[in-house]
């Protein structure tokens, strides 16, 4: 095989890689920005609802149908959250949606 061939091939291999690289990269980066993102709208979601003096949020409880003034922790889930109670998830997302009861 002559010394061109190789050469050829060679860098072919390395655009071929180069090439995947890219595109690994490429779907890598508008994952993260499309999760950013939504993270973004969620955060602009909770700071929306109304708080209190305290900055505490003034929802209405979706599992005692109560008013409620609740800190919001960093996944914007009321202090009062319940894991795996459905009432709970569903005022966890409906916060995250921005469209929670408030007072």
């Amino acid at each position: 095989m002559s010394d061109r061939r190789r050469l050829e091939r060679f860098l072919r291999s390395k655009l071929q890689e180069a090439g995947q690289q890219y595109e690994e990269v490429r779907g890598s980066t508008t994952k993260q920005l499309e999760e950013a993102r939504e993270a973004y709208e969620i955060a602009k979601n909770a700071r929306s609802i109304p708080s209190d003096e305290k900055g505490r949020a003034k929802i209405v409880c979706r599992r005692y149908a109560e008013q409620r003034a609740a800190m919001l922790d960093d996944q914007y889930r009321p202090a009062c959250f319940e894991a795996d109670h459905p009432d709970c998830e569903g005022c966890v997302e409906d916060v995250r949606e921005g469209r929670i009861e408030t007072w």
